[in-house]
């Protein structure tokens, strides 16, 4: 019994001190425990982990200290990439002439950064007007992608080249172009903000040789000449598929003021057309001298053809009765019902431009030309003109078909050289 009395009271002195230590100071000691292990510092790392971020989770870069320094000036390198020429925001495209690569409209995609091919080629796109660019400085897949007719636009200054065409009237370019004077004894050139008033030199001798003998010869009063080639030949931003290799001219019918107009007026001065309808000239505007001024522009050798609208192709067909010889190069064509287009046959110099194929030896004024005007009168018909009434329902959807655009690659290879010679203004 006292064995089991001592261990009792031991017992009992130890828990009263316990329960004394708990009421005064054991809170305290436990929290300054606490926040010892919570101000431990972290082990360090080596230096190969502190360059590396943790694989479970994304690394947090803290930025480093700025230090104000005076800004430099800021300029461009003499010579700046095509490609780096203009960034262009996503949210609002730049406003200009040139149409995008792509003529699909478009549809709603993720808000993700574009693949560096169609970053390229939207960059080209809205470029600006530069002075002559260098292959060195153009990515090879805008070389490849973009259309040729944006980096050709871009370019407002002939290459420092011997004069040469190269190609084919609607795939080619034109190496050292030469510009058509804006006025002369018996021209005015038009629509002079386009730029487009180049040639091979051979186009220019004859565009002021024809103003002249149809004054001269047939008193016409002057030719309004309208586009020819922009100052390195190549695919146009808008307007022609041809008129690429410096050999094509669009001659209007309206002749030429007997004042010289001005620059507005060029601009802004519209084409009219010379049809009553679809089939038929308008005797009301067209005259025989008509026929006179055509049968000048085709009378020289170097003239391969000119174009006509079916209509006034027709007429001649009909009325000119003597010396038609001539109409074997009168071609008819749609449209052209404000102005002829003159084509010129490759300069024997130059091995690498690509005639058309000959004309038929004759007057083309056969079955096929009264089937084609046929065909138009019906067209323009009141019946023909009167949408017929379709039963409601919904409409099907059609696949659209957008317009192959021609490439820098697709061209002729002397063409990529053309495009990154010097500019003729600014050569030294």
């Amino acid at each position: 019994m006292l064995g089991f009395g001592f261990i009792l009271k031991a017992v009992l002195a130890v828990s009263v001190m316990l329960a004394a230590l708990a009421l005064v100071g054991a809170p305290d000691w436990l929290a300054g425990q606490e926040a010892s292990m919570l101000m431990k510092p972290e082990p360090a790392l080596d230096a190969r982990e502190a360059e590396a971020p943790a694989a479970s989770s994304p690394a947090v870069t803290t930025p480093e200290p700025v230090v104000e320094t005076a800004p430099a000036p800021f300029t461009l390198p003499p010579e700046i990439s095509l490609a780096q020429a203009t960034v262009v925001p996503e949210a609002s495209p730049a406003k200009n002439d040139l149409p995008p690569p792509a003529e699909e409209p478009e549809t709603a995609v993720p808000d993700t950064a574009p693949p560096p091919q169609q970053e390229m080629i939207r960059l080209a796109a809205t470029a600006p007007q530069i002075p002559a660019p260098s292959l060195a400085h153009i990515p090879a897949l805008v070389i490849k992608f973009a259309p040729a007719k944006v980096l050709f636009g871009a370019v407002n200054a002939p290459s420092k080249m011997a004069t040469r065409s190269i190609g084919f009237y609607a795939r080619g370019c034109l190496a050292g172009g030469k510009p058509l004077p804006v006025n002369g004894p018996a021209w005015q050139a038009m629509r002079l903000s386009r730029n487009r008033m180049w040639g091979h030199p051979t186009l220019v001798r004859y565009i002021e040789r024809f103003a002249k003998d149809a004054k001269a010869k047939d008193s016409w009063p002057g030719l309004l000449v309208g586009d020819m080639s922009m100052p390195r030949g190549g695919p146009m931003p808008f307007g022609h598929a041809s008129h690429q290799v410096g050999l094509d001219v669009d001659i209007w019918y309206k002749p030429m003021p007997d004042r010289t107009l001005t620059n507005e007026e060029r601009e802004s001065m519209p084409m009219e057309s010379f049809l009553l309808d679809p089939g038929h000239v308008n005797p009301n505007v067209w005259t025989p001298g008509f026929a006179k001024l055509l049968h000048r522009a085709v009378s020289y050798p170097e003239v391969a053809r000119v174009f006509v609208n079916p209509a006034i192709k027709k007429w001649l067909c009909d009325n000119v009765k003597e010396d038609r010889a001539f109409l074997r190069k009168i071609h008819p064509i749609m449209g052209h019902d404000d102005h002829f287009h003159v084509r010129l046959v490759c300069p024997a110099d130059n091995p690498g431009c690509r005639n058309q194929p000959a004309l038929a030896v004759d007057e083309g004024c056969g079955k096929g030309l009264d089937a084609w005007i046929a065909k138009l009168s019906k067209a323009a018909s009141p019946a023909a003109a009167a949408p017929a009434q379709k039963k409601p329902g919904p409409t099907p959807l059609r696949a659209s078909k957008g317009k192959h655009l021609i490439t820098v690659a697709q061209l002729p290879r002397d063409c990529r050289t053309v495009l990154q010679a010097p500019s003729m203004a600014a050569a030294r």
